[in-house]
């Protein structure tokens, strides 16, 4: 797979579909690889029309790792002493919006899953004209007070890393058996797969802490989601026990226009039978971004329509 410069990372990065279409970036979450966009709902999105780029974030997969930071102090984080984090989720974001400038791309749909979520967010907020169209799934909006995790999920988040292949793949499915969706449960031998094949492509896992740490010491994107633009679609699985769906509620009441969608059965996770309904979504979504460019402008009334904008759908 080839890699870019992006932010003074190097991006790993893969793509499918035309490249004369319209981009989709993808965005994964915390201490996962882009691989978990699975490659074959990559391209049930190319066959949507999209030309999609996925991509490993920092401290994750094949990008950049940085070595030489030293281990953020959670339990101060938590506290509210962030001179050990050594980056943000605006940071993560100058990454995307570089790695977009490395590929050439002036505007791209962008989709986050989970901590991918926040990026997208901040994207939006950060480098609006670069984001067509906005969709956020299973994330939150640093309120501390909303997407709240299970007790059960959050052990099942901070277990301590694999030391091999095959701790790797345990943990994936006791992972997964707590955080999954109990809609639509993977059998414990695709999950042990998925995991022992992450593992094998990159075994790091010294990423993780200081991702964490990232999501911990960034500010409530509240009031500046407020200002975003761009299209918008939250999705959340209704049963969501690592990311509880007031996050997800939260993220569409505070994006004007934003639209909600909620899926019974859908815990934090993406799987396969979801997937032609989530790929609608993500389409009819970015459609909404191209009858903007289309539709001529209202006529200038004079009227103040408010900080806020109009049409809240959230």
């Amino acid at each position: 797979m080839p890699r870019a410069l992006s932010n003074g990372m190097e991006l790993e990065y893969d793509t499918f579909g035309a490249p004369d279409r319209p981009a989709l970036l993808l965005i994964m979450g915390l201490g996962t690889q882009m691989t978990a966009w699975h490659p074959r709902f990559c391209q049930a999105l190319a066959d949507r029309g999209f030309h999609v780029v996925r991509y490993d974030n920092r401290d994750c997969g094949l990008s950049t790792f940085l070595d030489g930071c030293p281990s953020p102090d959670i339990r101060a984080v938590l506290a509210g002493d962030t001179s050990t984090v050594p980056y943000g989720i605006a940071d993560m974001a100058r990454d995307a919006a570089g790695l977009l400038d490395a590929l050439g791309i002036d505007a791209a749909h962008v989709v986050g899953a989970s901590m991918g979520g926040m990026i997208a967010q901040q994207l939006a907020i950060d480098h609006p004209s670069r984001v067509r169209s906005l969709c956020s799934i299973m994330s939150t909006t640093g309120d501390r007070s909303v997407g709240r995790a299970t007790p059960e999920a959050m052990a099942a988040l901070v277990a301590p890393p694999p030391r091999d292949r095959r701790e790797a793949g345990e943990r994936g499915v006791r992972s997964f058996s707590v955080i999954g969706s109990p809609g639509h449960p993977v059998p414990p031998e695709e999950l042990r797969e998925r995991a022992e094949a992450a593992y094998d492509r990159s075994p790091r896992t010294d990423g993780f802490a200081r991702q964490y740490a990232a999501i911990l010491a960034s500010p409530d994107r509240t009031p500046h989601l407020r200002a975003v633009t761009a299209p918008a679609l939250v999705v959340h699985g209704a049963d969501d026990p690592l990311v509880d769906r007031s996050g997800g509620e939260a993220t569409a009441a505070a994006i004007p226009g934003a639209e909600l969608l909620v899926i019974p059965g859908m815990g934090h996770d993406l799987p396969e039978p979801l997937w032609p309904l989530l790929a609608d979504a993500v389409a009819r979504n970015a459609a909404r971004a191209d009858d903007r460019v289309t539709a001529p402008a209202p006529a200038d009334t004079g009227a103040d329509t408010g900080a806020d904008g109009t049409g809240h759908g959230g």
